[in-house]
């Protein structure tokens, strides 16, 4: 039997991290919480922490940086 592999939103792992602070940095406490494997939430701590990890608000930003980019390279093209 082979299981299933259980995938997350980037915004579920950003606020699990987050969550560590709230319990005073300590995983086990955290995963329990969380129901998720210990290993996971340290991943997704290093990402953070690396840079590699980031949240919803930061995909969000740069989409709006992309579209002002669009619309100001079209306003220079109709001109």
């Amino acid at each position: 039997m082979t299981k299933e592999m259980q995938s997350y939103s980037a915004e579920f792992e950003v606020e699990s991290v987050k969550k560590i602070a709230d319990n005073s940095g300590n995983l086990s406490v955290t995963t329990r919480q969380l129901r998720i494997m210990m290993q996971t939430l340290s991943n997704w701590q290093n990402k953070t922490s690396q840079g590699k990890l980031v949240g919803i608000e930061n995909t969000i930003l740069n989409l709006w940086q992309l579209l002002n980019e669009s619309s100001n390279s079209n306003e220079v093209k109709d001109s």
